[in-house]
């Protein structure tokens, strides 16, 4: 059927295949070399080329026509399919640049990074008051950033923002201090996957914690379905006054005291909570 034959060939803009120079060296999308490859192949089919006028009566000919038409269709394929290899170096056709977890739908279309985001291993903090989480440090200068150069400049510490990430890359004991101040009044949002309910994300007020853990009260585990075996989760930062009004009122972890689905209370003491208070008592 004619629906099946291929007359047009799509050319990808060029934003989708780029030539980039790194340390004086061109870099060419593999996509260019298969364009390339079909337009040369492309070139020898047409009735006039360099070698003159194709007669197909003539039984060579014939054959040397029949040999580049069966060329171009393999390097239309190598572009849309099978890929190649050049120089020893596999070439990515089209559908490997779709498919896999590497692949344009799941790398940029059904997820992106998030900026003023974190992740990290949970782990306990006993300590904690319910609408607390521990964030550790040096997750939180990078996550907190722009309002520690903020402070810094409105206190006159600074006055450039480059000297400000001096100071944050120094890692400056007024870079705490500031940064201390802030989380008073700044929420994080905490999220684990997967987020079945609205409970699945809530916030927090942050207080700055050694390590590379964030820690977690252990009264908010149920919600989230979360236990300290190994679970991650990640850590949002709402950055508009708006946005941070919002959490607090919708989303702060010290309102999220019933199940909405049942109505049952969810801050129960389980486990080691409860031995705890049998050994007290």
């Amino acid at each position: 059927p004619a629906w099946m034959i291929l007359n047009n060939l799509p050319v990808l803009p060029p934003g989708l295949r780029p030539i980039t120079s790194i340390g004086g060296l061109v870099v060419a999308s593999d996509i260019n070399s298969f364009y390339r490859k079909i337009i040369i192949r492309n070139k020898r089919m047409s009735p006039r080329n360099n070698l003159g006028i194709f007669d197909t009566t003539l039984g060579g000919s014939w054959l040397s026509w029949c040999y580049n038409l069966r060329q171009v269709q393999e390097a239309v394929d190598e572009l849309l399919r099978t890929g190649s290899v050049d120089a020893g170096r596999p070439l990515k056709s089209l559908l490997d640049g779709l498919k896999g977890k590497k692949g344009r739908f799941r790398q940029h279309l059904l997820g992106k990074r998030v900026d003023y985001s974190g992740r990290s291993v949970i782990v306990v903090g006993p300590k904690l008051k319910l609408h607390q989480c521990g964030l550790p440090k040096e997750m939180a200068v990078e996550l907190f950033q722009p309002f520690i150069i903020q402070q810094l400049r409105l206190q006159g510490i600074v006055f450039t923002v480059t000297a400000a990430k001096v100071l944050i890359a120094d890692r400056k004991p007024i870079v705490w201090s500031v940064l201390g101040e802030i989380l008073k009044t700044h929420p994080v949002l905490l999220n684990r996957a997967p987020t079945l309910h609205r409970l699945g994300i809530q916030a927090f007020l942050p207080r700055l914690v050694e390590g590379k853990a964030i820690l977690l009260h252990p009264l908010v585990c149920p919600a989230f379905n979360a236990d300290f075996d190994g679970d991650q989760m990640a850590v949002h930062v709402p950055l508009s006054a708006k946005t941070r009004a919002e959490a607090l009122s919708l989303l702060w972890s010290r309102n999220q005291l019933l199940a909405p689905s049942s109505g049952q209370p969810l801050l129960l003491p389980t486990q080691d909570m409860v031995l705890g208070f049998y050994y007290l008592t």
